[in-house]
Parts: C-alpha cells; sequence; structure tokens
C-alpha cells in the first residue's frame, strides 16, 4: 500500500506524548479516578430514563343539548384554535352533551410552562356559546405518585383524622424538595355510610378491605422518585413518632422496584467487570498485563460518570445497562494493546521499545475501531421523539464510555507497561501452548483454503445474511418486554346516570378535587358549586364505591395478594373510574403475568362495568391499553357499530384480554358521545395482552381480524404500544441505516482509502444470522431493547474487521505479497480477537442470563450480542479476509483499465 498511510498512523499515535511523559499521564489519569468518585457520588438511582409527556387538558363546558351540537360549537372551534401551536403532537378529544374534555399532547421536551399558555392564550381567542366557560389544566405525566400511606386510628374521629392530616401531616411533607403536591384522599369515607358520602368528595380510598384515610405524594416531573421517597419515608417515621395514637401505614410504592431493579443491574455490571477480567489471564498467561488490561474498566467507569454528571443522567435501567455492555468493548481497546506490547516484548524488545512500536502499529486500528463505534451511537443520541428521549442517555453513555477506554488503552496501558511488564518465556513463541499452535494452524490453513475457494465463502456469507432475515418472522416481536415487578393495577370504569341537560357539566365540576378546580381556571366562578341540576339522589362516587368494594373481594382471596389501595375517582375528576393497586407477597410463587389472566377470569362480570387488569405502565403516559385500535369515520352509529363488531370478534381470540369499546358511541338512536383524533371522528377497540401473546403477533391478529368488517369511508390507525413499536421501527431502520454510512464516512477519512471502508462495511451484517437465531432460540422480543443490542453490534463487529485489514494493510507496507500479509495477518490477530470476544460474550452472560429485579429488561438487548459476536467473529475472521481480496482485486482492474 502507499506510505501516504504513515502520517495518518502516526496522527493517531497519542501514545508516543503519553510514553515521553509518564509522570504526567498517571498524574492525569489519578485526577480523572478522584473527579469520577465525585462524579459518581453526585449520581441518582431511577428505574427508567426522565421523560416528560407534557399534556394541556381544555375542559369547557356549554349549555347544549346534545353532543353533536357541542362538538359543533365547542369542541371543534377549540380544536382549530390549537392546530398552529408549537411543538404540538396530536390533539384528541371527548364530547358529551354540554361538555367538551380537549387533550392536546405536545412533543416530548416541550416546556409544559409554555405550552399551558400557548393553549390558554389560543382559547380565549375563540368564540364560546353564550354562557360557556372554560378551564385549562396543565398535565405533566411525569408527575406520577411515588409514595401513598393509609392514616388509621383506634380513637380518633374521621373529622379528627382529616383536621389532624391537614394541619400536622401533609404540610411538612408538602415541603419537601421534588414533592409536587401531597393529595388527601378518603374524606368522607373512613367509617362513614355510604349514604352520607358527600357528593363534592374528590376521591375515596380503601386500604386492604377497609375505608381509611389516605394521602398520595405526587413528585414533580423533574424530581427524583427515589430521593423523594426517601424524604418522605424519614419525615414519616419523625412524624409517626410524635402520633402514638394514628399509625401512617405504608401503602403503595414506587421505591421497591426501583431499589431492586438497580440493584440487580449494579451486580449483573459487577459480575461482567469480574468475568471479563478472568478471560484475559489464560491468553495473557501474565497476573501484570492481566492487571493493566483490568484496569481500564474501572477508569473507563469513572471517566463516564463524569459525562454523566455533566448531562444530568441518573445511574436507571438503561445507563446502567449502556455501562454493562460497554465492559467488553472498554477491556477490548486495552487488551489490543497490552497484547500487542507483550508480544514484542516476548520477541526481544525492551518495554519502552515494545510500547512504542506496538502502539504505533495498532493505533490507528483502535483509534478506528473506537471512532466507528461512535459514529454508530452518535445517530442513536441525535433521535427525536420518545424513542430520542429515551435513548439519549444510553448513546451518550456509551459515547463517553468508548472514547474513554480508548484513551485509556492508548496513554494509561502502554505508560503501566513500562514499568510492570517483562519479558515471560512461557508467553514466548518456544513456549506456545501445543493446543494453541494447533489451533492457529488450523485456522491458517482454513484461511489458505478459503483465499482459493472464495466464491464459496461469499456464497455462505450471503446464505447467512439471507438466513438471519428468514428468521425474523419466527421471533415474537414486542414494544418492552413484560416486567414482573410483583405488583400490577385493577382499573375499573363503572356507568354514569343520565343527567338532564347542562346537569353533567355541573357534575363533573362539583366531584373535582379542590386542587383541580381552581389554579388554572380562567373563570373564578367554575370552582363554586353550582349543582343545582344534579338531582339529590345522583351520587356517582357512592356508585363507584360499591364497583370497587366487589373486585376487592375477589382481588384480595387470593393467598398471593399481599396489600390493595383502592382509589375511587380519577386524577382527572372522574368520579366512575376508579383503581385497585395490588402488591403481591415477596417470593410469590406465581408469576405476575399469571396471576393476572387469573384474576381476569374471576372478576366479577358487572353490569355496565369494564374492568382491565394492566401492568404497571412502563413509562406514565396515560391510561392507553398497550394494544388499541382507532377506527375512524364520520358516522357515530357506523363506528360504535363496528367497534362492537371488532370488538366482539377479538374477544374470542386467544391471548386477548379486557377487550374495551370506547369512544363515539350510540345509544338508543341517540349520540351519546363523540371521540376525535387529530379532527377525525374515532371510536377504539383497546386490549391487554395474556402472558403467551406478543404485540407483534397481537397486533397482526388485530388488524387482521378488523379488516374485513370496516364499510366504505371508515379506516384504522393503530395506537397504544402497537404504534409505538411501529414507530421505533421505523426510527430504527433510519437510524441503522445511518450509523452503518457514518462507519464508512469515518473509515474513508481514517484510512483514505475506499477500499477498507468497504471491507468493513460488507462484513457489519454477519451478526445478524447469530442475533437472530439467539433470540429465536431464547424466544426473547425482537423489539426496542433487543434492536439496541443490533446498533450496539454494529459498533462491536467492525472491530475485528478493522484489526485484520489494518494489519494485512501494514504487511503488504513491509514488502509481503498480498496472500502471504493475509496468511500471516489473520494467525497474528486471532489472539486477540478471540479474546476480546470473549471477554465481551462473558460480560453478556450475567445479564443474558436473565437473574434479579428488570432481568426481562435486559436480557434480549445480551442475548442479541452475544448471539451476534458469535457468527460475526467466526464469519469475520474468514469473510474480511476474502473480501479484501476480491474488492484489491476489482481495485487492480480498475487501475489496469
Amino acid at each position: 500500500m502507499a506510505p501516504r498511510n504513515q502520517p495518518v498512523r502516526e496522527r493517531f499515535n497519542i501514545s508516543r506524548w503519553a510514553i515521553s511523559a509518564p509522570w504526567l499521564t498517571l498524574g492525569f489519569w489519578i485526577a480523572i479516578t478522584v473527579a469520577g468518585i465525585l462524579a459518581f457520588s453526585s449520581l441518582k438511582y431511577a428505574l427508567f430514563p426522565d421523560i416528560a409527556f407534557p399534556v394541556v387538558v381544555v375542559n369547557a363546558t356549554a349549555p347544549l343539548s346534545t353532543a353533536v351540537e357541542t362538538e359543533r360549537q365547542l369542541t371543534q372551534p377549540i380544536e382549530a384554535s390549537l392546530r398552529s401551536l408549537k411543538g404540538l403532537d396530536q390533539v384528541n378529544s371527548s364530547t358529551y352533551a354540554s361538555r367538551s374534555v380537549v387533550s392536546v399532547s405536545f412533543q416530548v421536551g416541550t416546556s409544559l410552562e409554555d405550552s399551558t399558555r400557548l393553549v390558554k392564550e389560543a382559547v380565549q381567542k375563540v368564540s364560546l356559546p353564550k354562557d360557556g366557560k372554560f378551564e385549562v389544566i396543565a398535565l405533566n405525566l411525569n408527575e406520577s405518585a411515588a409514595v401513598s400511606y393509609a392514616i388509621e386510628s383506634q380513637s380518633r374521629s374521621l373529622d379528627d383524622l382529616t383536621k389532624l392530616a391537614n394541619d400536622q401531616i401533609l404540610p411538612p411533607i408538602q415541603k419537601i424538595p421534588g414533592v409536587l403536591k401531597v393529595s388527601l384522599l378518603g374524606q368522607g369515607s373512613a367509617g362513614t355510610p355510604q349514604s352520607l358520602i358527600p357528593q363534592t368528595a374528590g376521591t375515596l380510598a380503601r386500604f386492604n378491605g377497609q375505608n381509611v384515610l389516605a394521602f398520595q405524594v405526587i413528585k414533580s416531573g423533574s424530581a427524583n422518585t427515589l430521593e423523594v421517597v426517601n424524604a418522605v419515608e424519614k419525615e414519616v417515621a419523625r412524624l409517626q413518632s410524635g402520633l402514638p395514637d394514628v399509625k401512617l401505614v405504608l401503602a403503595a410504592t414506587q421505591a421497591d422496584y426501583i431499589r431492586k431493579a438497580t440493584r440487580s443491574t449494579i451486580d449483573a455490571l459487577i459480575e461482567a467487570i469480574v468475568l471479563a477480567v478472568i478471560v484475559i489471564f489464560p491468553f495473557l498467561k501474565s497476573w501484570k498485563a492481566t492487571l493493566i488490561s483490568a484496569l481500564a474498566i474501572p477508569t473507563s467507569l469513572l471517566g463516564t460518570f463524569i459525562v454523566m454528571a455533566m448531562f444530568g443522567f441518573n445511574l436507571e435501567t438503561i445507563t446502567l445497562l449502556a455501562l454493562a455492555l460497554v465492559i467488553g468493548s472498554v477491556v477490548d481497546d486495552a487488551i489490543v494493546d497490552v497484547e500487542n506490547i507483550s508480544r514484542h516484548i516476548d520477541a526481544g524488545e525492551s518495554p519502552r521499545q515494545a510500547a512504542l512500536s506496538a502502539t504505533s502499529e495498532i493505533g490507528l486500528p483502535v483509534t478506528a475501531a473506537t471512532l466507528t463505534a461512535v459514529a454508530v451511537f452518535l445517530p442513536i443520541g441525535l433521535m427525536g421523539g420518545v424513542i430520542g428521549q429515551f435513548f439519549k442517555p444510553f448513546g451518550i453513555t456509551v459515547t463517553a464510555a468508548m472514547l474513554t477506554s480508548m484513551l485509556v488503552a492508548r496513554t494509561l496501558s502502554p505508560v503501566l507497561s513500562l514499568y510492570l511488564l517483562r519479558a515471560n518465556p512461557k508467553r514466548s513463541p518456544e513456549h506456545t501452548s501445543g493446543v494453541w499452535i494447533r489451533f492457529a494452524a488450523g485456522y491458517r490453513r482454513l484461511l489458505d483454503w478459503s483465499l482459493r475457494h472464495r466464491a464459496i465463502v461469499v456464497g455462505i456469507a450471503i446464505l447467512s445474511l439471507v438466513a438471519g432475515v428468514a428468521l425474523i418472522p419466527l421471533i415474537p416481536q414486542g414494544f418492552i418486554p413484560k416486567l414482573d415487578r410483583g405488583e400490577f393495577n385493577v382499573r375499573y370504569v363503572s356507568p354514569l346516570p343520565t343527567l338532564p341537560p347542562g346537569a353533567e357539566a355541573q357534575q363533573s365540576q362539583s366531584a373535582q378535587p379542590p386542587e383541580f378546580n381552581s389554579q388554572n381556571s380562567q373563570n373564578p366562578q367554575n370552582s363554586q358549586n353550582p349543582s343545582a341540576l344534579i338531582p339529590p339522589a345522583f351520587n356517582p362516587l357512592q356508585d363507584s364505591l360499591k364497583v370497587a368494594t366487589q373486585l376487592e373481594e375477589v382481588v384480595r382471596k387470593s393467598p398471593e395478594v399481599n396489600t390493595v389501595l383502592t382509589i375511587v375517582g380519577s386524577r382527572e375528576g372522574e368520579p366512575n373510574k376508579g383503581i385497585l393497586q395490588v402488591k403481591l407477597k415477596p417470593n410469590h410463587p406465581t408469576p405476575t403475568a399469571k396471576l393476572q389472566d387469573q384474576f381476569r377470569a374471576t372478576l366479577p362480570r358487572l353490569d355496565g362495568v369494564t374492568t382491565s387488569v394492566e401492568d404497571i405502565p412502563f413509562v406514565e403516559a396515560g391510561n392507553q391499553k398497550p394494544l388499541q385500535l382507532a377506527i375512524r369515520g364520520d358516522d357515530v352509529k357506523v363506528l360504535s357499530q363496528v367497534a362492537t363488531e371488532i370488538k366482539t370478534k377479538v374477544q374470542t381470540l386467544p391471548g386477548f384480554a379486557d377487550v374495551t369499546v370506547s369512544g363515539s358511541r350510540q345509544e338508543n338512536e341517540t349520540i351519546a358521545s363523540i371521540d376525535r383524533k387529530n379532527g377525525q371522528r374515532v371510536a377504539y377497540v383497546s386490549a391487554n395482552l395474556g402472558k403467551d401473546l406478543s404485540l407483534g403477533e397481537a397486533t397482526e391478529r388485530l388488524v387482521t381480524e378488523a379488516k374485513p368488517l370496516l364499510p366504505a369511508g371508515v379506516t384504522i390507525a393503530l395506537g397504544g404500544d402497537s404504534a409505538t413499536s411501529s414507530e421505533i421501527f421505523e426510527s430504527f431502520g433510519t437510524t441503522l441505516a445511518l450509523s452503518a454510512l457514518c462507519i464508512v464516512v469515518v473509515l474513508v477519512a481514517l484510512f483514505r482509502s475506499w477500499l477498507d471502508p468497504l471491507v468493513v462495511g460488507f462484513s457489519l451484517p454477519l451478526a445478524l444470522v447469530g442475533a437472530m437465531l439467539a433470540l429465536l432460540i431464547t424466544q426473547s422480543d425482537f423489539g426496542m431493547i433487543s434492536l439496541i443490542g443490533f446498533v450496539f453490534l454494529l459498533g462491536l463487529t467492525n472491530k475485528n474487521a478493522i484489526l485484520i485489514v489494518d494489519y494485512i494493510n501494514q504487511l503488504r507496507q513491509e514488502g509481503l505479497e498480498r496472500t502471504e500479509a493475509i496468511l500471516k495477518a489473520g494467525p497474528i490477530r486471532l489472539r486477540p480477537i478471540l479474546m476480546t470476544t470473549a471477554a465481551t460474550i462473558l460480560g453478556m452472560v450475567p445479564i443474558a442470563f436473565g437473574l434479579g429485579a428488570g432481568s426481562e429488561l435486559r436480557s434480549p438487548m445480551a442475548v442479541a450480542i452475544a448471539g451476534g459476536l458469535v457468527t460475526s467473529t467466526l464469519l469475520s475472521l474468514i469473510v474480511v479476509p476474502v473480501l479484501y481480496a476480491l474488492f484489491d482485486d476489482l481495485k487492480s482492474r480498475g487501475r489496469k483499465g
């Protein structure tokens, strides 16, 4: 090859600078270590990245007699005023006689405060019907209930407990940093006969079958859940010590699972480190060389913690998983450098000369491999929407770890080698293990045969790619794997009695909790209690409570249920809705998903009541079920009929659970309600999934069953996790293509040749068949988590190709003929390639085995990476040299032509 590559190689040999100033290098990394420890101590624990879903709700009322009239005069004008708002994602609405609820979703990351102001300004310009009023409510769906407590006493009355809570308990908790508000639940329910429950009570509460007073701590959207819960627990303990006749009983908390999941991920991270280090020694046969390689792991992690702290990331499932995944990659760079230095020392060079020559030899491929890996993850960090917010911490954490590990390998490892490495007779060629000699010789013979039968090798590579693609339909497709958290929710919706025109709006206001009514109201008189239109016997909370108690009776009979916290009434002020928060006993023998299916079969069938047994939402994004089909059209009667037909068909299919119809519907020839999605009338068919049905298969079945039932003018669209999953696959398809392009661009810039980047680029698909086969064997979901594994594979598989190709180029520059250079480069690079692959795969083992809380989330990614690395390594050791020879022939013919 042309000597023009030499300046590039020298330019990337920063090891020369480090070796010339060893104490400065050591001082720099000691400073990084200290700063990293400080940064680590500042990081907070969480379950997932902070993703805020800004939603602004417009509640509007007007004295209109029908839903159709309300839609025309109230809903549509409000929707029209909102469509041009900056950062708008979608506009959904529900219309009833005299009342309209318009929900405006903004793009993730949009300021909720700014969005609320824009919505207010837009709605104020709307000409409402006479006596029309509206209220604007800001909802950050990340503002979730962090912890709830029941207030119990044998000696105090309800009024006394309510006064005690308002005066002594809630105020100090409200002052805790990160607490948005503390909601008192159950006013009027503890010990009060149902007939005396006031119509104005916002919510009622029950704990383990008893009416109670309770309080729920809502964290602010930006607050850390664990920090808030820890602070609340300390304050509750302080309050409890001063209230001997009152018990503050923990009823529900997000903290337990977060602690378990982060602890399990950290354990997997530590196990990955240990296994990655253990695999190095048998290859290097030197504890000093092993120590130098192993030191790269904590040093690189500490450097990464600095970057995480700068970006405000948490130690949560995604970033911890990123750190666990890069362990093998982090140690790879150091292994390659230390192995090469050791080889030069064993060949008779002094430690200093070995460090200089070995790092010069290996500098460009190590730098190229790292920069191409960074090029893979850079597009992930730049992805938009929900997916981008979710994966930004992953992409940046991986990028930081890889860049830090490259600096460690290029500076710290060579300097430590100067002081620690000496010639080891056991590693010299004449003392090399007979097994290894035979193995390397066998590989050389296979490589020689492959170079003489290039068509067969290329055919095998193409067949492996085709096989990988063919396996995709056989793998269950999902969005996010189900987590067995040992807790779940039972939601219900009971029917509301029919009210006189205009009374529905007043009922909605009267049923809302005080904090919901007044703060954002444009018309202060709305928050008063105009209940003249409400019949005296009408008490929706009482009816809703009856439903809740009947559901509780069944749930609490299970010997595996530990506690049940029931909240009657919703955050949005809807008294006919409620939720049972079920927590199972520790080490419950039956999987949560199986218990959910059992409850679905045994919960009572109550007239007009719909129930839904649901997982704790992966990311709080409203109360959508994972599977949702939006049926779009103009005729409410047709929409209602089609939705009912689809529901009837789908609920007979195995695996579909809690199938419900909502949205636009007609009852007794009267249009009762009209739902709209982005300006078009819709009805929804929603369902949960049984434990044996994947999201991808369920979505395909639902669409297949629905299409024949659609009349002219009616269309369908996916919602819930089905829509998100589809969006993810599209986004990742673009991201993978962009990542591959980035790899080629970086390699062209580094190697200043199109030959080497093409060889490396064509080797990337070799990982597909192994990854798909591994997912198929383990029946892991092909979804968002395993897709991260595929992107990660892109960053890892190019390393082996770069190591081989670059060394072939070096040997040719030294005068070797092409075939001779290939046959020499392959066996020499065999050891570091197998070492790095073994270290990475073993690092994946604790994650792939899926032990501990949250393992369902981590396992598919590790399975995909480990399977992909096996096939990519085995194939690249043969295919890459063959492709190099093929492209080199094409290049030669081009020059002759």
